[in-house]
Parts: C-alpha cells; sequence; structure tokens
C-alpha cells in the first residue's frame, strides 16, 4: 500500500512491499523507496522524506521535457492562489538531499525511436522541435512510433536500447552512505517499475511479488488519473498509457529472459557485472 503524504503520489517501500506480500522477509526494507515526481512537496512531507524515512538520495529518470511540463505546472500554480504560491516558491530540490538525474529514455533509445519516422515524419519533427512547438513534435512521434508499440512494448525497447542508463540507475544502490534511496519518474509507474524489477530480478524475487508491487501504481495513482489521461491524449497517447499493464513485468521477465539468457546475461552486456550484482544483492538482500 502506498504511504499517505500531502503532495507526493504513489511512494511506497518496496522492500515492505514485497516481504508482506511474499509473507516473509527477501529484502531490506526501509532501504529503496519508490514514488511519483515529489516536485510538489509539502513542508510536511520534505520532514518525513528527509527526518523521518531518512532518505539520502533521490534517483530522478524524467525527461528534460517533463521538467520543462512541471516547471509551467507550478508557474500557473503560483499564479492561481496565494497558499500555492507559497509552496511553489519553495526550491524543488530539497536541501540536504543528493539528487542524480538519470534520464532513463537516453539518446541510444531517442535514436532508436527517431529512425522508425519516415523521412518526412522526421523532417517534420526537426522543424517543430526548432520552432519550439515540442508538444506538437513529441505527439507526432507518439502516433507514429510509440502508439503501434505500445506501453509495454517502449518497455521493452527501453531494456534494449537504454543499458547504460539502467546500469547507471542501478548503480546508484550500491554506496550504503546514498542509502535510503528514493526512485521516480513523473507518475513513479513504468520506468520507475523497470528500474525496481531489474533490481529485484538480480534478488531472485519471484515475479508475482514483484508485479504486485508495479500494479499498486493503479491504486497509488487514482487520484489524478483523468488529469493524466488529459495530458496523454495531448501528446497523441492513448488511456493505456495511463495505466500500468498486468503483464508489464511478465513481459519484461520473459524478454529478458528469451533474448539476453536471463537476467545476470542482461546485465553483463551493459555493464553491470557479477561484483556489482553481489553488491547489489549485499545492500537490497534480507
Amino acid at each position: 500500500m502506498s504511504l499517505a503524504f500531502d503532495n507526493i503520489l504513489n511512494f511506497r517501500d518496496v522492500g515492505k512491499t514485497v516481504n508482506d506480500y511474499l509473507g516473509r522477509k527477501l529484502v531490506q526494507e526501509g532501504v529503496l523507496y519508490r514514488s511519483a515526481r515529489p516536485d510538489d512537496a509539502s513542508p510536511a512531507d520534505r520532514t518525513r522524506l528527509k527526518d523521518e524515512l531518512g532518505i539520502k538520495t533521490v534517483v530522478d529518470l524524467r525527461t528534460k521535457t517533463e521538467h520543462l511540463k512541471q516547471a509551467e505546472k507550478r508557474r500557473t500554480a503560483q499564479a492561481e492562489s496565494a497558499a500555492l504560491q507559497a509552496r511553489s516558491a519553495a526550491p524543488v530540490q530539497i536541501p540536504g538531499l543528493r539528487y542524480l538525474q538519470i534520464k532513463v529514455t537516453g539518446r541510444r533509445l531517442e535514436r532508436f525511436l527517431l529512425s522508425q519516422l519516415s523521412w518526412w515524419s522526421y523532417f517534420k519533427l526537426i522543424i517543430l522541435f526548432l520552432l519550439g512547438f515540442r508538444t506538437r513534435a513529441i505527439s507526432l512521434m507518439s502516433r507514429e512510433v510509440m502508439l503501434p508499440r505500445g506501453l509495454v512494448g517502449l518497455g521493452l525497447i527501453t531494456i534494449n536500447e537504454s543499458g547504460a542508463e539502467i546500469a547507471e540507475a542501478l548503480r546508484a544502490l550500491l554506496t550504503p552512505s546514498s542509502l535510503p534511496l528514493l526512485v521516480h519518474c513523473t507518475q513513479g509507474k513504468d520506468r520507475t517499475g523497470l528500474i525496481v524489477a531489474l533490481a529485484l530480478m538480480v534478488l531472485d524475487v519471484p515475479a508475482a511479488a514483484i508485479t504486485h508491487d508495479y500494479l499498486l501504481s493503479r491504486a497509488g495513482l487514482e487520484c489524478e488519473k483523468e488529469a493524466r489521461l488529459r495530458e496523454i491524449r495531448e501528446i497523441g497517447l492513448s488511456a493505456e498509457w495511463g495505466d500500468a499493464p498486468a503483464d508489464f513485468v511478465a513481459r519484461v521477465v520473459d524478454h529478458i529472459d528469451t533474448t539476453y539468457g536471463g537476467i545476470g546475461g542482461y546485465l553483463d552486456g551493459v555493464g553491470f557485472d557479477d561484483s556489482e550484482r553481489r553488491r547489489l544483492v549485499e545492500v537490497l538482500g534480507a
């Protein structure tokens, strides 16, 4: 179950979620947390993150476009009321915490997605970006490349094309002085879910437990579902992209097993070697 915050959605302790589901302690609790964006955390939220939970590191998996969109929302909120203005005036980053920006949809993935466009669409997309029509450019990419592959399909492409970024995100968990750690994207659902799933696979957590953790995002994001669907449709995507597909984890596991021979083979290929995997087990394993 998600922990309750004023302005942070979809927050949970991954270890506790897995252990409660399994009825036994397999993952350390109070070490790895996940959530949606914490940008609008209230003063009480910030105190809880830093002092009560002791979080030392925040790993942000979002893109530049998402940061710009969130900043625009904050400016709108600032103009609407004095109460929101006070909150919006606070720095997004919480003083005293270490922040890592890891755009898990990295350049190699971007190049792959661009390569799927026709020459005319590619030219049109570049022009739209140059003219500042970022949302229209993303909508073009959504309609022609992302929609046909689906949400889970994009996750599998991310596994193939974003190995360096995935390894970097997992590596953030290896330094005890950086823990406890919070990993998030915009909704804390798919990119966050992928990183968490891969870490749990290294620990040999059963796929059913990983799926349980992933699907908690449905309830964790319910209160903003309609708003998110409007935003998703604005960039040319369907309602599927606002959901947490029941087969997400199963298809990730199957893809890694059939394509790479298992989690060890995949992580060896992206540079997260056996010694690092053993350290991850030491850090996260109960």
